[in-house]
């Protein structure tokens, strides 16, 4: 019950500030996001991978309102490149993007009176995200990583799709989410089950019209567990996003009853969460990937993470109770 109103508090500007100004948030916030600057993240890079885990970078921050905040989120993963070209990892350390972050949802310019002047930049917020992820994704590409671009909203999946399938013409190891509440999610599974496709399968922690996606914990899982089934039988290549000890071994049998090798699949979780866990499957030969984000605009990011989980929630809680 409580997830619906924790979403709709990642959306609060009020709440937003208080939850900021709180003296026992940042140690809260540091449990998931351990660092704001990519000078910060990179020990923690470094210190993941020489324990065998893999990691998936993602820099913070959704809202954005200008074409400017746009170019300035895709500087910020240029950046963060150019550190991991240093670190020579290669697909050890890939990169997630909300496409929101890029442009996705600004409008598009206003059509100057009278027809005159320059035509604008971009005609779309989808082409605009479209123009600012590109060189993100071939940069990655010249370091031998790659990107991942993040579900969203469901009225934004339709415009991240036809980026994804854009940008694999030229970039075919581009992955994308897909989030197993929604009903429309098992023939998306069916149609990028193909060679070559990279493809992360979460729950999903957006707040979703009953029109569109489950309600119920229980039918989100059988749905997780129907859309991982697509994928393991698939050709492409499965990355199970959860943190849930049952889907942990059913991934293991449906892969195994598919044919798959370790290799073949991957976990991911989320830094901060189950890190015994990461550890343990790395150990056990799996690929594991730790989704790591690191930023200044990290509250939207901090409450998903509350509303996903209940023990999240406590967590932040007892901390409050417990601060001197």
């Amino acid at each position: 019950m409580l997830g619906p109103v924790i979403l709709a508090a990642s959306r609060s500007d009020r709440l937003r500030r208080v939850v900021s100004a709180a003296p026992v948030t940042k140690p809260v916030v540091n449990r998931f996001i351990p660092g704001e600057t990519v000078d910060q993240i990179v020990p923690i890079i470094v210190d993941a991978t020489s324990r065998g885990l893999e990691l998936t970078m993602d820099v913070v921050g959704e809202d954005i309102t200008t074409p400017e905040q746009a170019a300035a989120a895709r500087d910020a993963y240029l950046e963060l490149i150019e550190h991991l070209k240093v670190l020579d990892l290669g697909t050890r350390a890939e990169m997630s993007v909300k496409l929101s972050m890029f442009g996705q949802s600004l409008p598009a310019p206003a059509a100057t009176p009278g027809g005159g002047g320059s035509a604008p930049a971009f005609r779309s917020g989808h082409e605009l995200a479209l123009a600012n992820v590109r060189p993100v994704v071939e940069a990655a590409a010249a370091i031998g990583t790659t990107v991942t671009l993040d579900a969203e909203d469901h009225t934004t999946l339709d415009s991240m799709f036809a980026i994804h399938e854009e940008l694999r013409k030229d970039f075919p190891q581009t992955g994308c989410v897909i989030q197993a509440y929604l009903f429309r999610t098992e023939d998306d599974a069916r149609r990028l089950a193909a060679a070559g496709s990279r493809v992360r399968l979460v729950k999903g922690a957006y707040k979703e019209p009953a029109s569109v996606a489950y309600q119920e914990k229980a039918e989100i899982d059988k749905a997780y567990i129907r859309v991982l089934r697509v994928l393991m039988e698939g050709d492409g290549y499965p990355m199970v996003g959860s943190h849930d000890p049952r889907i942990v071994e059913i991934a293991q049998e449906l892969a195994r009853r598919a044919g798959r090798k370790p290799g073949d699949f991957e976990f991911q979780m989320l830094y901060g969460i189950r890190s015994e866990e990461h550890v343990r499957l790395a150990r056990e030969g799996h690929r594991m990937r730790v989704y790591t984000a690191y930023g200044t605009d990290w509250y939207g990011y901090f409450m998903r993470r509350l509303a996903e989980k209940p023990a999240n929630l406590l967590f932040f809680l007892r901390s409050v109770l417990t601060k001197n």
